[in-house]
């Protein structure tokens, strides 16, 4: 379940309050026939809407329904990136539909991870391992000649929409694709992920992945263990001085929110390497200070944790790593009992049951051994000049995170 964005009006349009009510609907049909009839004039509108780039018409309808009714705001969230990641299209009297789909690549370093222009020779090779190893034959494809960060990605679901639809007719007549002008640039992480997006496109009806043909959802395992194996060292290429992970192409929102989730625990690893090395210092030298951070504190509902790095016996807080919540992991904390059983060496050794207990077990698996976490929910702060989050110290003050003076040059750009 994703958060709507903030709206100023509480007034809803007459289309918009038509998305609400089709959802509601949805939502409260008795059976898969009635399900089906509201989920075509559903589809119906969110193309219309979407074709109209009416994005604040569906903002609009999801802030309303997340406030009112949840239920509906789920089919309406997944109705609308189901309208935006894929469509329905004719080429010479044939019916096709196609689907918009991301390849996520996590990366972490110590230097600066790669974006930006690949070459048609090293896309075409891509391309092919796409057709050897996850998808279904006779299927097409285009590939944008980018590897994306997540600040180049489309913003929002009319954005997607348009991407689907160039890349879609891309793939179904064979021409070429340019990458974007213009792209935004990439801010820097130890840990982030980088994405090849395109568009597949097969007769109406028919099969897009490999393992649809084989009826044995087993075979997604074995099609990321090709992916993997061929494509890893093309892609590596690409990302020099990284460390290279590579999930399962589908579905754009579908792997985009897998990265996300994905990339978290890589951030703490890189966080951890990266000081140890650059201030030569052991892992159990570190502190950890953990917070948790929500937009409306008083509610009791964390929305992301903020971990701060300090030497262990300084005050400063040199580095951060921020780990959001998705889904129902924000529901889910109340299945800690209490800070201190989860700190003990045993957790490592058994079920990690919220993102709380994950956190801590990676922190001591990396080495740091004093982990301290603050009871109370700070607010979503950030810093008024760069935009960085700040940070817990162990005084409970938020800090902007900042290596020593006498770092080594090229380290202090790093959030």
């Amino acid at each position: 379940m994703r958060r709507p964005s903030k709206s100023s009006s509480n007034k809803l349009s007459a289309d918009s309050q038509r998305l609400a009510s089709l959802a509601q609907g949805m939502a409260q049909a008795a059976s898969r026939l009635e399900e089906r009839v509201w989920e075509h004039s559903l589809d119906t509108q969110i193309h219309k809407t979407l074709k109209g780039a009416h994005q604040s018409t569906i903002d609009a309808a999801l802030e309303n329904l997340f406030k009112t009714d949840l239920d509906a705001y789920d089919v309406l969230m997944e109705a609308v990136e189901a309208g935006g990641e894929s469509c329905l299209m004719e080429h010479e009297g044939v019916q096709y539909h196609a689907l918009l789909i991301a390849a996520p690549v996590l990366a972490w370093t110590r230097f600066a991870i790669s974006s930006g222009t690949i070459s048609e020779e090293l896309r075409n090779t891509l391309c092919a391992h796409m057709h050897g190893h996850l998808l279904a034959d006779g299927v097409r494809l285009a590939m944008v000649p980018t590897l994306y960060s997540i600040d180049q990605l489309p913003r929002n679901h009319v954005e997607t929409f348009a991407l689907t639809q160039r890349l879609a007719k891309a793939a179904m007549t064979g021409t070429q694709v340019r990458p974007p002008s213009n792209a935004p640039e990439t801010a820097p992480f130890l840990a982030d992920t980088r994405y090849l997006i395109a568009a597949v496109v097969a007769p109406a009806g028919a099969a897009l992945f490999r393992w649809q043909t084989t009826l044995h959802p087993g075979d997604r395992t074995q099609a990321l263990e090709a992916w993997r194996a061929q494509a890893a060292p093309n892609i590596t290429s690409l990302l020099p001085g990284c460390g290279v992970e590579l999930l399962l192409p589908e579905a754009y929102f579908v792997a985009c929110r897998e990265a996300d989730k994905q990339i978290r625990p890589a951030s703490i690893r890189a966080a951890v390497h990266f000081l140890t090395n650059t201030l030569s210092v052991e892992a159990n030298g570190l502190r950890a200070i953990i917070g948790s951070f929500a937009e409306d504190p008083v509610a009791g509902r964390v929305d992301e944790y903020r971990i701060g790095f300090t030497l262990r016996q300084s005050p400063e807080v040199l580095y951060g790593v921020v780990w959001p919540l998705y889904g129902q992991e924000d529901e889910d904390q109340s299945a800690v009992t209490s800070f201190e059983s989860i700190t003990t060496p045993e957790v490592l050794e058994t079920e990690l049951r919220t993102p709380l207990e994950e956190i801590v077990a990676l922190l001591r698996a990396c080495g740091i051994t004093h982990i301290k976490r603050h009871n109370e929910h700070f607010p979503l702060e950030f810093c008024d000049d760069c935009g960085a989050p700040l940070y817990p110290d162990a005084e409970a003050e938020l800090v902007h995170a900042e290596m020593p003076e006498d770092a080594p040059a090229g380290t202090g750009h790093f959030h």
